[in-house]
């Protein structure tokens, strides 16, 4: 599947000269002329990068920028043609991932978005590898956890749990996706068996803030 760009910017000729570069380089695009348009994109489609003008109608780009990034930490290119200071320091504080002042060359702006990519695309791989938490260190390529610099003695089932956990920290994790995950379908674990490994786990890792869902399951908390 090809990259997808999203390419939201209120001038219909400037737009389409983005838009048909990006696509004569391979990309897929989406085009949007207002910040209602381009949310309605990000809420409904699978986006790699956003090209996200400031001056925008019914949407700023700003107040769009903020909105999407309460739920996604999509890249992020700002463009504009407002260059002062200050613009372009709210802007980072929203964590853009760059900015490109107009008027600029189509062929500057996609080696910007081939950067920004490359970018993400490192910062994911490293962020599979590991997870730092607070003052917790956990490497999923070595399986070992650190708290406080200091390497955590776990089983590998507790491992496993903490694991699974934290790969999907933020969300409910039932008793029954803990079981399939670590098990396998064929064993039958009761609440005991995990209720145990769960008090071994919070007795070695006090910070590990996992919450119980009575009846449900277990969600780690986002610290991210």
């Amino acid at each position: 599947m090809n990259v997808r760009v999203l390419v939201v910017e209120d001038d219909t000729m400037t737009n389409q000269v983005i838009s048909d570069f990006l696509e004569e380089k391979g990309y897929e695009v989406l085009s949007a002329l207002d910040g209602e348009e381009a949310w309605q994109f990000v809420q409904t489609e699978e986006l790699d990068l956003i090209l996200l003008d400031i001056m925008l109608p019914k949407i700023s780009g700003l107040e769009l920028l903020e909105k999407i990034r309460k739920s996604s930490d999509i890249p992020i290119i700002m463009l504009t043609a407002i260059d002062e200071e200050h613009t372009q320091l709210i802007s980072f504080k929203q964590k853009i991932d760059d900015y490109v002042i107009k008027p600029f060359s189509p062929t500057i702006l996609v080696k910007r978005v081939e950067a920004v990519l490359r970018r993400a695309k490192k910062d994911e791989k490293k962020e599979q590898q590991e997870l730092h938490y607070g003052n917790i260190h956990i490497n999923f390529d070595s399986a070992m956890i650190y708290c406080d610099g200091e390497r955590v003695a776990l089983t590998k089932i507790e491992y496993r749990i903490v694991e699974t956990l934290a790969k999907r920290r933020g969300t409910v994790v039932t008793r029954e996706q803990l079981i399939e995950t670590i098990w396998g379908y064929e064993f039958t674990a009761n609440d005991r068996v995990i209720d145990s490994h769960m008090k071994n786990i919070r007795k070695k890792i006090p910070d590990l803030t996992i919450e119980t869902l009575k009846g449900i399951g277990y969600i780690l908390e986002d610290k991210q």
